[in-house]
């Protein structure tokens, strides 16, 4: 019964921190939730970097004094270090909670397990690893970045059954429906950069921004170009963003990635074209794909990842945690390659 109370109330925790994504890189998006009786008394959630920690928050909300039987459960182990905030582990024994659950550990190796050990010489009953895979994943970028300095690389595109970004020359450019689109569009919200090459640019002049959703930070725009020569009067280069807008001339992937992790940059999206896609796949620089493949045969003349390819099929890039989910009359192909630098 313990255990399946510490998972109902951590799911809670979870849902306080998704309402974070997206809004608090380069930190972690953290939730919290505040129990006395089986009851949930306070919520918190990490809103952006500077900002409170959803421990902080959720202490703070509750305001009044702790009685010893609360609870207090964070999907992240809170930091013991101070930055553009105090420690949170300060604040939790200021407060005196005397019970603390956890979810994810945290892999950044100036708190990692720190945090815990503090709270537990100073008395506090800690249990972790609560929901531990699910509260490491939402943060699967940071962990990365964190880490390697390098940020997390998703690679996504809508595509034909046979695998072509393009329909035949005349028809209308868009492979998949309306709500498989806006779906792919959410991922924008999530990332701190979206990626595209020159030819991209050139074809479709996009705007690579979040729209529709009230609040939300505008990601970096990459460009990735060979000849440098591009249409100044391109979207990216005019708009009211176009200080977010990056060019890079010449560089490799690797070394784009490698500039952008010093930025602070953490995540990464690839929308196109089919060139970038190839090279990032031979390069084995993707940490994330999510496909989303309409139902339609086009024969266009743009595949998806052209590249070097592999060999033999024993060299092609295997995945894993595969999931389908049909969106409309499309369907969106989530997954992990085997191989990612965090192995």
């Amino acid at each position: 019964m313990a255990a399946q109370r510490d998972e109902k109330f951590m799911r809670a925790a979870l849902n306080e921190a998704k309402k974070a994504l997206g809004q608090t890189s380069p930190n972690p998006a953290v939730g919290a939730v505040l129990v006395v009786d089986d009851r949930i008394v306070s919520r918190g959630r990490h809103r952006g970097a500077g900002r409170d920690h959803a421990e902080v928050e959720c202490l703070r909300n509750f305001g009044a004094p702790l009685p010893a039987r609360a609870t207090l459960y964070v999907t992240l182990e809170p930091c013991s270090t101070e930055g553009r905030t105090a420690p949170c582990t300060d604040a939790i024994l200021q407060a005196g909670v005397r019970n603390v659950v956890v979810g994810a550990i945290d892999v950044n190796p100036r708190h990692s397990g720190r945090g815990i050990m503090q709270l537990r010489n100073a008395g506090v009953s800690v249990r972790e690893g609560v929901l531990a895979d699910d509260c490491a994943q939402i943060n699967e970028a940071f962990n990365k970045w964190i880490v390697t300095e390098r940020p997390f690389v998703i690679a996504k595109c809508g595509m034909s059954l046979d695998g072509r970004l393009t329909r035949v020359a005349g028809e209308s450019r868009w492979i998949t429906g309306p709500s498989a689109r806006r779906h792919a569009h959410q991922l924008r919200v999530q990332v701190d950069a979206i990626l595209v090459g020159a030819e991209t640019v050139r074809a479709d002049n996009p705007r690579l921004t979040v729209r529709g959703v009230r609040g939300a930070r505008q990601p970096w725009r990459v460009v990735l170009t060979r000849s440098g020569r591009l249409q100044r009067r391109a979207q990216l280069f005019s708009d009211r963003f176009s200080s977010r807008t990056l060019i890079y001339q010449r560089q490799s992937l690797a070394a784009v990635f490698k500039n952008l992790g010093k930025r602070g940059v953490t995540s990464v999206l690839i929308e196109g074209g089919g060139d970038v896609l190839g090279q990032a796949v031979d390069a084995r620089l993707i940490d994330k794909l999510q496909l989303y493949l309409g139902p339609i045969l086009t024969g266009g003349p743009v595949t998806a990842f052209p590249g070097r390819g592999a060999e033999t099929a024993a060299n092609a890039l295997r995945l894993r945690h595969v999931s389908y989910h049909q969106i409309g009359q499309s369907v969106c192909i989530t997954a992990y390659p085997e191989i990612s630098e965090l192995e």
